[in-house]
């Protein structure tokens, strides 16, 4: 029988209901006062300042239960259970019209989002394949043409509910489309493992 493998894939974890509705209620009530800080290209989007998990009691327990998370995650990228730090949480409030431009995150390993708010099916995080690479310079691209994992540019993730949470390398592009429905709140963050070894050669990280 003819096998397909997907060599050197991309991990992407979707964790459904992973903070329960009294901590996802909590975080709304808290923090979406606090997004202030206007979004460089969409006059409809807004963001807190950036958050330590010891900012807030609320933060603290939502922390506790995505860490778990992030160590069951960190193995497809590094092959072993290690402890992982949250450098930075934000709150993001998107409203009618806005949007985020495509971008990814730097200077961490896992970035990830956890949605507070029924989300629009217009305003679904889509993700980017990276540009360059080893891609043909040709492409097919065309109205009978079907993209799968393998040929696709881009992906459009899974309808999330309140509690829901995306894991990703902190390297993927991704971006929101306008949003057409109602408002939409997020919490997104940054994650590092506390230490990388290669063969003795140690990079430890502190959050």
């Amino acid at each position: 029988m003819d096998e397909v493998f997907g060599l050197f894939p991309t991990p992407f974890m979707r964790a459904p209901g992973t903070l329960g509705r009294p901590v996802v209620a909590r975080l709304i009530e808290h923090f979406t006062a606090r997004a202030i800080r206007d979004n460089n290209s969409s006059a409809h989007l807004v963001h807190t300042e950036m958050l330590r998990p010891n900012d807030s009691p609320v933060l603290v327990e939502a922390a506790g239960l995505i860490a778990p998370k992030l160590v069951d995650f960190g193995t497809y990228l590094f092959g072993e259970r290690l402890p992982w730090l949250l450098k930075e949480m934000w709150v993001n409030v998107l409203e009618a019209g806005g949007r985020q431009a495509m971008h990814n995150h730097a200077n961490s390993f896992v970035s990830g989002v956890v949605y507070l708010t029924r989300t629009h099916p217009s305003s679904q995080t889509v993700f980017m394949k990276p540009p360059g690479g080893t891609d043909f310079l040709f492409k097919n691209d065309h109205q009978g043409m079907t993209p799968n994992e393998y040929c696709a540019d881009k992906w459009i993730s899974p309808a999330p509910e309140p509690g829901d949470m995306v894991l990703f390398p902190s390297y993927l592009m991704h971006a929101v489309p306008p949003n057409q429905g109602e408002r939409r709140i997020t919490l997104s963050f940054n994650a590092i493992p506390s230490q990388l070894d290669s063969w003795g050669y140690v990079v430890r990280f502190v959050g």
